[in-house]
């Protein structure tokens, strides 16, 4: 096998992209062992909780597509030094925050920060690692590194609280922050910028309006009601919203979101499934962090470790699911990953309760985990395979983006449903959340296994006789 050698400059692009990633996923994960922190030192409610994990997700999501078509108008290397340096300032300003609202409002500017940091951290590598082997390799560290970030977060998180306290899971980004700055200003290579480049910031105010004005009712419906003016006016103005941004994309020379997409059968269903997997993963995360600190009064850091079974299984089910993905197909993953999880969440579902011992519910946890673990890097893997190659940056963007939107909406639905933390009631919330989640999974793989086209044998046959 030839040995592929690399650069200093490459490994050191390498550690910076790789760091970029890891900082955006750790604050997805870290904020969740100190919800109950949170709640008791802002005194606030489950709603507000909502909101310092939701404020993020938002922005994130929304940005995602337009800070790619950003780093192609400036330049990536530009645009990734901007999202690392606005991040790491947003870090500061959270753990410096002294009230929620201050807080919130941190956390939507880290957003604007993430959203700028993984794109060009890929087109970086891609800059940086021309040899397609290479950088095959290095988009594989890249993702691994993620993966280790987002498996460390719960347990870095309640250490950091135990012995620092909640501004900690915050202030460790500033260090990550000054490396990855330092590095890519150091090593990372500049490459020619397209100012000829379209934005469509009118496409991108529509679908940031819809997504903020879905998300607050959502979320203000635990405490106002369902059917309050300010709720039943914020699904009004996303459903006008979204609207527009229909017809915005459809109109548009160069669409943030090119409808055409949509005409593959493979892509939507993936784009589906890729929503409906992560509003069951963030979704449970959110409960069972509150389910284990108000209810079962586990420490932080009892609960990081809580989690770590379930994050770890996520890492070796990844890599197993990219190895089997081209020999049993996307098909036969994607309803083996859907049902398992499904199964999974029904197994707690019938399983979970105040008194339950934390043993008995490790399993169904790693169930639901490996079911979602094999189903992401299969209906990524899908994705790419059914768009045309100048369209695989938008494509992959667009399921990124509908992840990241899974995962708020599961965050806002779910935290509604367990919004009163007295016992009883929360569990009664806790067991609702868990059947929709059921619900919803399996739904997606029925329609995996009647939407997506079976492998042809004899393809499957070639490649691996």
């Amino acid at each position: 096998m030839e040995t592929i050698s690399l650069s200093h400059r490459q490994r050191a692009t390498l550690v910076a992209a790789g760091l970029g990633f890891v900082v955006v996923l750790l604050d997805v994960s870290v904020v969740n062992v100190a919800l109950e922190t949170l709640r008791v030192s802002f005194d606030t409610d489950v709603a507000g909780l909502q909101w310092v994990v939701n404020a993020y997700t938002l922005v994130f999501a929304a940005l995602l597509l337009t800070s790619g078509a950003l780093g192609d108008r400036m330049g990536a290397k530009r645009v990734f030094t901007a999202g690392f340096a606005v991040f790491t300032l947003a870090s500061l300003a959270c753990g410096l925050a002294p009230g929620l609202a201050l807080l919130v409002v941190s956390r939507v500017v880290q957003g604007m920060g993430a959203a700028l940091l993984v794109p060009s951290s890929l087109m970086l590598l891609q800059q940086a690692f021309p040899n397609p082997a290479q950088r095959s390799r290095a988009v594989g560290w890249w993702g691994a590194a993620g993966g280790i970030a987002l498996a460390a977060g719960p347990v870095l998180g309640g250490l950091l609280i135990a012995h620092v306290g909640w501004r900690g899971i915050f202030l460790i980004n500033l260090p990550i922050g000054a490396l990855g700055l330092a590095l890519t200003l150091c090593y990372a290579p500049t490459a020619a910028a397209k100012p000829s480049r379209g934005l469509d910031l009118p496409g991108q105010l529509a679908a940031m309006l819809a997504l903020a004005s879905l998300t607050a009712a959502l979320t203000e419906a635990s405490q106002l009601g369902w059917f309050h003016p300010l709720v039943c006016g914020g699904v009004a103005i996303s459903l006008i919203s979204a609207t527009a941004f229909y017809w915005l994309e459809r109109h548009s020379k160069e669409p943030m979101l090119p409808l055409s997409l949509f005409r593959s059968t493979t892509f939507s269903i993936a784009t589906a499934v890729g929503v409906v997997v992560n509003f069951a993963y963030y979704g449970l995360v959110f409960v069972f962090s509150l389910f284990f600190q108000a209810v079962q009064q586990l420490s932080p850091q009892q609960t990081g470790l809580a989690f770590l079974p379930m994050t770890a299984i996520l890492m070796v089910m990844n890599i197993v699911a990219g190895r089997l993905v081209t020999r049993l197909g996307a098909r036969a993953l994607m309803v083996a990953g859907l049902a398992l999880a499904s199964f999974g969440y029904l197994l707690l579902l019938l399983q979970v309760d105040a008194d339950r011992a934390y043993l008995t519910l490790v399993l169904p946890m790693l169930l639901a985990a490996s079911g979602i673990a094999v189903v992401v890097p299969t209906m990524t893997n899908a994705t790419l395979s059914a768009v045309d190659a100048a369209h695989a940056g938008i494509a992959s963007g667009v399921l990124n983006s509908a992840r990241q939107i899974g995962g708020m909406l599961g965050v806002a639905v779910c935290g509604f449903f367990v919004r009163d933390t007295e016992p009883g009631i929360f569990l009664h919330g806790m067991h609702v959340s868990l059947a929709l989640a059921v619900v919803l999974l399996s739904a997606g793989g029925i329609l995996s296994y009647f939407g997506l086209k079976k492998p042809n044998l004899a393809d499957t046959t070639a490649q691996h006789g």
